[in-house]
């Protein structure tokens, strides 16, 4: 009997302890009676990093397919912006996807009709694909709507310029077509 009171006081202990981490138990991946999804574990929308930014980083890694299923889990994310748009038309266009490039960079171009990236862009996959004339069109809009501050676009066109006059003209520069895409609020060029 002695024996037995002598535990007492560690038993007591350890079930005051239980109780205390039941109480300050918040649930954790416990899941609400009858729901047929799993428990979700971490609040993603806390922990989750920008998708353009992690697409824009593996683009200039040259990690082109990685920065295209980055940038779809963006338009995921965020929806279907001029940015994702632009960003998923210039990784199909490094990824040499120049019919899907042409596409999405179109319908960026429809969505909205000011964002130079986009225009620019288009112009390289339309040069790409041997449109020079619409490619010297589409050229001139980026230039306009960047009021001629970008050499690369400027490059860009003269290099279409170039080509319509003379389709079999090779500069030297020639693979050197700029990409165009933006991050907060401002475009940063990229070269191959």
């Amino acid at each position: 009997m002695s024996r037995r009171l002598s535990r007492l006081p560690y038993v007591a202990a350890v079930f005051a302890a239980s109780l205390a981490l039941a109480a300050c138990n918040t649930g954790g991946l416990s899941q609400l009676k009858g729901s047929p999804y799993a428990p979700s574990g971490l609040n993603t929308s806390q922990t989750s990093i920008d998708g353009l930014l992690v697409g824009h980083r593996l683009m200039e890694a040259g990690e082109y397919e990685l920065a295209l299923k980055s940038y779809y889990r963006a338009a995921g994310e965020q929806g279907v912006t001029v940015d994702t748009l632009s960003a998923i038309g210039s990784a199909n266009l490094k990824l040499g996807r120049l019919g899907q490039a042409e596409s999405v960079l179109r319908r960026a171009t429809d969505m909205d009709e000011t964002f130079v990236p986009a225009w620019n862009n288009l112009g390289v996959v339309l040069i790409e694909r041997g449109n020079y004339g619409e490619a010297e069109r589409v050229f001139r809009i980026a230039f306009a709507l960047d009021s001629g501050q970008s050499a690369d676009i400027r490059d860009n066109l003269r290099l279409a310029l170039a080509k319509i006059e003379n389709p079999a003209y090779i500069d030297e520069n020639e693979s050197d077509f700029a990409l165009v895409r933006r991050g907060t609020g401002d475009y940063l060029l990229l070269a191959r």
